[in-house]
C-alpha cells in the first residue's frame, strides 16, 4: 500500500509535466522524474494535476491563446468555462474525439497527451497504454453530456480544485508525502533485506522439513480408518527379510510418539503380482540399471545381473583389447572410485559427468578386462611387448630380406619354429609379419563364434531355473529341451569342429594331413545343413576330420530339425487336448447328475463350458500363433545371433587397425628428427597423438564397443530366458523424495 501511494503522488507531478510540455499552456515545468503505474488514485492525481495547470480562470492570456478573444466574451461579458479531466485508453482516443464532436456539436475543447510509460491494470495485471485528457465546456447541459460520454468510453474522471491557492497547497502536500514515503520505503527495504538474510540461513532446513512433512501426510492419506475410528490401517509391500526390521522401527516410533496403542504388522495373502525388489549396493547398482533398462524382472524371475557383471566387461574387452587403452580407462575409473565420496557430494547438472560417475565400477571392470585381453592379443598402443622372447627364427641375412620382402618363414621347419606354443598370448613376431591380418582374422573370428555359442547356451540354460521355480514342466519338455538340442547339435557341434581342427592339423608331416588339406569349417557346416557330401581338396587323401563324420552330421541335422515341430506344436496340442478332456468330464458329470444316476448323487451340478468357437477357442488360436512366433524367432535367431557375435571380431580388428594407423601416420612423424629440435617436435607430436588416442580410440571406440556389448546382452543373451514384464518395488524413502524435489526446484 505504501508503494502504491508513493507512486500515486509522483504521478500527479509527472503527468502535469508531460501535459504542460506537450500543450505549452503552463509557464513552468516541474523538474521531477518518476515511475508511472496504473490504479485509481494514480489516475485521479493525473487528472487533478492537468486541471490545476490548464483550468485557471485568472490566466486570461492563456485562455485567449486557447479559445481566442471572441470566444471568451459574449455581449461584453466574460464567460466562465468548466472543465473535466481524466485518463482513457490510448486506442479509444479517436472514437472519443469523434463522439464528443458529434454529441456536443463542436462546443467543447479537448486536449490530450500520451503517457509514455505503460500502466498496470489493477484488475488484470496487464500492461496498458493510456492518455490523459482535459475537456473545456460551458454550461451544465454540456457538462452532463460530457460526463455520460466519458462513462460510455470507460474513462476515469478526477476532481480538481479551481482556485490556484488550493492547487498550490495540494502540490506542496504531495511533495511532503512523497518525501515521507521515500523514508518509509527505505526503512522497509532495509528491514526486508535483514529478514530475508536471516531466513536464507535456514531455508535449506525448512525446505527439507516441508518436503518430509508433505510426504508423510501424503502417505497417511492412503491409510483407511477402521470401524472404531481409533486407528489407521494400510496395506503395502515389504521385503520378506526386512519384516523384523520394520517391526522394530514401528515399536521405536510408538515409543518416541508416546502412543499407548501398539502397532500391528500382519502378513496378508493376495492374488496381485508383487513388485520386484533386487538388493544392490554401489558396485552392483550400475549393472542392475543396465538390466532394468531392458525391462524390470517379473516377481521371482531369474535376475541376469550377477552373470552380466562378468560377461559384460569380458565381451567389451574382446572388442576393445588393448593394454594401453584399457590402462587409461582403468586409471580414470580408479580415480572416480577412490574419490567417490567427495565427488558424490558435489551435485552437478552435467549429464555426461553423471553417467560416467554412475557407471564408474562398470568402466573399472571394462578397463581391467581390456588390459587382460590386450595382454593376450599382445597389443599395447598398436605395439607388442616381448616378455618371453620369440619362438620364430630366420636364416636369411639382412640384405636378402631387404631385397625380397615376400620371403616367409616356414612353421614346419625346426630351424624356423621351435614347435613350442607361446606361453601367454601371441608371439611378438606377428607384429612384423605381412600376413598378420590374415592370421588374426582367422583367430578372432573363431574365438567370437566360440564365445557367442557358449553365451547363448548359458542363456538357454538359465531358462530352466525359471521353469523349475514356476513348476512349468510343459515348457521344460516342449521348449527348453528342444531348444538346447537344436542349439547344441548344430552350432555347438561347429565349435567342436574348430577345436578338432586346431588339434588334428599342424605344420609337421606326422599329423594326419598337411595344413593345406584342413577342411573349411564354414563349408563343412553349410554342406552339413544342406545334406551334401564333402569334396576332398586337391592332393588330399581324406575328406572328413574324423571317421564317421558324415553319418554323424546327418544324424545331428535330422534330430535338430525334428525339434522344430516339437517346439511349434507340442505345447498348443497338449493344452488343447487337456482342455478338451476337461470339457468332456464336465459335460458327462452334468448329464449324469440330471439323469439321477447313483454316481451323480451328491455331486454338485457343474455347468458345461462355453460351446466351441467361444473364448476358449480364441485362446487356443492365440496360443498357436504365439508359439509359432516364438519358434520362428528362436530358429532363425539362432543363426542370426550366432552371426551377430562376429561383431566381437570386427570391432576388435577395427580397433587394432585404427590404433596402428594412428601410430604410423602421427606418432612416427615425431621420430624423424635426430637433433635437439627433434625432442621439441616429438613433444608436440606426442600431445597431438595423445589427444587423438583419448578422443577417438578410448572415448569413441569405447562407446561403440559398449553399445555393441549392450546389444549382445539384451538381444542375444537375455532374450533366451528373460521377459522383463514386472514392475519395480518403490519403497518410501526420504532420500529419493528429497532428490526428486530438489531436481524439480532446480528445473
Amino acid at each position: 500500500m505504501l508503494a502504491f501511494s508513493y507512486n500515486h503522488f509522483y504521478h500527479i507531478l509527472t503527468i502535469t509535466k508531460i501535459f504542460v510540455w506537450w500543450g505549452g499552456v503552463c509557464p513552468y515545468v516541474v523538474p521531477m522524474r518518476a515511475r508511472v503505474c496504473m490504479c485509481c488514485q494514480t489516475e485521479q492525481q493525473m487528472g487533478t494535476a492537468v486541471a490545476s495547470q490548464m483550468a485557471d480562470p485568472n490566466r486570461e492570456d492563456e485562455q485567449v491563446t486557447l479559445l481566442g478573444e471572441e470566444g471568451l466574451r459574449a455581449g461584453g461579458q466574460a464567460l466562465k468555462l468548466g472543465f473535466v479531466a481524466g485518463v482513457i485508453l490510448r486506442e479509444r482516443i479517436p472514437a472519443f474525439e469523434r463522439m464528443l464532436w458529434r454529441a456536443c456539436r463542436g462546443n467543447v475543447f479537448l486536449r490530450q497527451a500520451e503517457i509514455e510509460t505503460p500502466l498496470e491494470d489493477p484488475s488484470t495485471g496487464d500492461q496498458v497504454h493510456k492518455s490523459v485528457f482535459i475537456i473545456f465546456f460551458q454550461g451544465d447541459q454540456l457538462k452532463s453530456r460530457v460526463r455520460k460520454i466519458c462513462e460510455g468510453f470507460r474513462a476515469t474522471l478526477y476532481p480538481c480544485p479551481e482556485a490556484p491557492s488550493q492547487r498550490r497547497e495540494m502540490a506542496m502536500g504531495v511533495m511532503t508525502r512523497i518525501e515521507d514515503l521515500n523514508t518509509v520505503l527505505g526503512q522497509t527495504q532495509d528491514h526486508r533485506h535483514r529478514v530475508l538474510v536471516a531466513a536464507a540461513k535456514n531455508i535449506k532446513n525448512w525446505f527439507i522439513k516441508v518436503v518430509k512433512i508433505k510426504a508423510i501426510y501424503h502417505t497417511l492419506n492412503l491409510f483407511n480408518l477402521d470401524v472404531t475410528q481409533k486407528c489407521l490401517i494400510a496395506e503395502c509391500w515389504v521385503p520378506l527379510l526386512d519384516i523384523e526390521t520394520i517391526q522394530l522401527a514401528l515399536r521405536r516410533g510408538t515409543e518416541r510418539s508416546g502412543s499407548s496403542v501398539p502397532p500391528i504388522l500382519n502378513r496378508m495373502d493376495t492374488f496381485e503380482d508383487p513388485p520386484t525388489y533386487n538388493r544392490t549396493n554401489k558396485f552392483t547398482s550400475a549393472f542392475q540399471n543396465l538390466v532394468d533398462a531392458y525391462g524390470i524382472a517379473s516377481y521371482r524371475e531369474i535376475n541376469p545381473t550377477p552373470y552380466t557383471i562378468i560377461s559384460f566387461p569380458f565381451l567389451f574387452a574382446v572388442m576393445f583389447g588393448d593394454l594401453g587403452h584399457g590402462c587409461l580407462m582403468f586409471l580414470f575409473a580408479a580415480f572416480l572410485v577412490l574419490r567417490e565420496k567427495p565427488l558424490a557430494a558435489k551435485k552437478t547438472d552435467n549429464e555426461v559427468w553423471n553417467i560416467f560417475f554412475a557407471g564408474r565400477y562398470i568402466i573399472l571392470l571394462m578397463g581391467l578386462f581390456s588390459m587382460y585381453t590386450g595382454f593376450i592379443y599382445n597389443d599395447i598402443f598398436s605395439k607388442s611387448i616381448n616378455l618371453f622372447g620369440s619362438h620364430w627364427h630366420t636364416n636369411y641375412n639382412e640384405s636378402t630380406v631387404m631385397e625380397n620382402k615376400d620371403l616367409q618363414i616356414n612353421p614346419s621347419l625346426s630351424s624356423d619354429y621351435d614347435q613350442v606354443p607361446y606361453p601367454v598370448g601371441l608371439d611378438p613376431v606377428w607384429q612384423l609379419a605381412l600376413n598378420k591380418i590374415v592370421f588374426l582374422n582367422a583367430y578372432k573370428m573363431k574365438i567370437s563364434i566360440i564365445i557367442g555359442v557358449l553365451h547363448m547356451l548359458s542363456g538357454v540354460s538359465l531358462s530352466l531355473y525359471n521353469y523349475r521355480y514356476f513348476k512349468d514342466r510343459l515348457s521344460i519338455y516342449c521348449d527348453f529341451i528342444p531348444q538346447v538340442i537344436f542349439l547344441t547339435f548344430l552350432f555347438f557341434y561347429m565349435v567342436l569342429l574348430m577345436f578338432i581342427k586346431w588339434v588334428s592339423y599342424g605344420p609337421q608331416n606326422d599329423f594326419p594331413d598337411s595344413p593345406a588339406c584342413a577342411p573349411s569349417i564354414l563349408i563343412t557346416f553349410i554342406n552339413m545343413v544342406l545334406f551334401k557330401d564333402a569334396v576332398a581338396l586337391e592332393n588330399c587323401n581324406t575328406v572328413y576330420m574324423f571317421a564317421g563324420q558324415g553319418a554323424l552330421q546327418k544324424f545331428l541335422v535330422i534330430v535338430a530339425l525334428l525339434c522344430v515341430p516339437i517346439m511349434l506344436l507340442a505345447k498348443p496340442i497338449y493344452i488343447m487336448r487337456q482342455q478338451k478332456d476337461k470339457h468332456v468330464q464336465l459335460v458327462n458329470g452334468h448329464a449324469t447328475t440330471e439323469n439321477g444316476d447313483a454316481e451323480g448323487a451328491g455331486r454338485v451340478v457343474q455347468q458345461p463350458p462355453p460351446p466351441a468357437g467361444g473364448h476358449d477357442e480364441n485362446e487356443i488360436g492365440e496360443l498357436f500363433i504365439h508359439q509359432g512366433i516364438h519358434t520362428i524367432e528362436y530358429v532363425l535367431g539362432s543363426v542370426s545371433h550366432t552371426a551377430s557375435y562376429l561383431r566381437l571380431w570386427a570391432l576388435s580388428l577395427a580397433h587394432a587397425q585404427l590404433s596402428e594407423v594412428l601410430w604410423s601416420m602421427v606418432m612416427t612423424k615425431g621420430l624423424i628428427l635426430n637433433s635437439w629440435i627433434g625432442g621439441v617436435w616429438l613433444w608436440f607430436v606426442f600431445g597431438f597423438w595423445a589427444i587423438l588416442t583419448v578422443g577417438i580410440l578410448v572415448l569413441m571406440e569405447g562407446l561403440s564397443a559398449f553399445l555393441h556389448t549392450l546389444r549382445l546382452h539384451w538381444v542375444e543373451f537375455q532374450s533366451k530366458f528373460y521377459k522383463g514384464l514386472g514392475y519395480a518395488f518403490a519403497p518410501f524413502s526420504f532420500e529419493v523424495i528429497l532428490n526428486t524435489a530438489s531436481t524439480a526446484v532446480e528445473e
